[in-house]
């Protein structure tokens, strides 16, 4: 790329923090150092010309983990690991309603609710341990988290009762987004688009980023790439696809709220009078550990088939868009944010919850840098 003497004076020199991706972590990420040294030239780089991976493309989920979805990790967390878990997920989705206000992204609080089929028993499972399961989340919720609940819905082939979460919240990702990146912008934090980082070496005091674009020096750089670390040779991450539809909108649409169905792996919501539809990562575990944008036809017609068959049995609906995020997932839930070498540093592995952890992870990112 042939750069001009200003392009590169007022972009590409003195750079303090460079961060790569702009999405919730990096823009969080970008906030807190902007904070903690406000004469600092800080440039975020992104591949897409939206952020690329799961944040403009993820569900607008305000959550931190259904029942189901907590006992199955209890299965490979101890106890206090699981807390922890949650208390992150509640303090970052703290921490991102305190940055923008509830306002500038539509968060609104309808409540989760947990769908069984009728051909399983997790259901039953789920039902015993609600209370053991409550009393553990005590310290962190102060109240009741889970309880039972009618089918006002009138959802077909599933348990007359759904487990209820009053806590649970959605948002409008778009607007997140845009109120994020308007923010970073206001303080003077530069971002460019379609910018690919292909490799980094670290010299004595500073890393040298060479992009698809152009090279460039800086003092800290800061990986915030998520589903993508391994292409940076950021171990102990995996990409996992997530595949989404949108109806059009369908009139008088009674349902409100933010639904999961078999153990998370489905989940729907209500927005601006559609039904937003996604998961089925599991009826292909290894097609969808992937980094590539794509829909496959396996897990959108089971999508198609739950709509008709389970959440919209008597109401005529037309699928508008689809669409697939990529998410970084590993074995253990918690998040990796650590140092790589003395000047690079990484905040990825949001294992699905980069709505309620990611701003949290961006700022302990950024805390990372003495």
């Amino acid at each position: 790329m042939n750069l001009s003497y200003w392009e590169i004076k007022s972009w590409l020199t003195n750079i303090d923090f460079t961060i790569v991706g702009s999405g919730i972590v990096g823009l969080s990420c970008a906030l807190h150092l902007k904070e903690r040294y406000p004469k600092t030239k800080i440039l975020i780089l992104e591949k897409g010309i939206l952020p690329q991976g799961a944040s403009t493309k993820n569900a607008g989920f305000a959550c931190f983990g259904s029942l189901s979805e907590i006992i199955e990790d209890l299965k490979t967390h101890t106890e206090q690991e699981v807390v922890e878990l949650i208390q992150k997920r509640i303090d970052g989705l703290h921490l991102l309603r305190q940055t923008l206000g509830d306002k500038n992204m539509d968060y609104q609080q309808f409540g989760g609710y947990e769908l069984f089929s009728k051909n399983d028993d997790l259901f039953e499972t789920c039902f015993a341990k609600k209370d053991s399961i409550n009393q553990l989340l005590k310290p962190v919720i102060k109240d009741q988290v889970f309880r039972l609940k009618e089918n006002s819905f009138n959802f077909k082939n599933i348990k007359n009762q759904y487990i209820f979460n009053a806590f649970e919240g959605q948002l409008d990702t778009g607007k997140m987004m845009e109120a994020l990146l308007k923010k970073a912008q206001s303080k003077g934090i530069k971002v460019l688009n379609n910018i690919k980082v292909e490799r980094f070496s670290e010299e004595q005091e500073s890393v040298k980023i060479l992009t698809n674009q152009f090279e460039v020096s800086t003092s800290k750089l800061l990986l915030a790439t998520n589903g993508f670390a391994l292409e940076l040779n950021i171990q102990d991450v995996k990409p996992a696809r997530a595949q989404i539809l949108i109806t059009k909108p369908i009139k008088n649409l009674h349902i409100k709220g933010t639904f999961h169905l078999d153990k998370g792996y489905y989940y729907f919501r209500n927005i601006d009078d559609r039904i937003l539809f996604g998961g089925g990562r599991h009826l292909d575990f290894k097609t969808e550990e992937t980094t590539v944008f794509a829909e496959t036809s396996l897990i959108q017609n089971k999508l198609e088939e739950l709509l008709k068959t389970t959440i919209l049995p008597k109401t005529h609906f037309e699928i508008e868009h689809r669409w697939s995020g990529i998410m970084g997932i590993g074995n253990q839930k918690k998040a990796l944010v650590k140092p790589l070498s003395s000047h690079v540093f990484c905040g990825v592995r949001l294992g699905g919850m980069g709505v309620a952890i990611g701003s949290l992870i961006g700022k302990e990112l950024a805390e990372l840098i003495d």
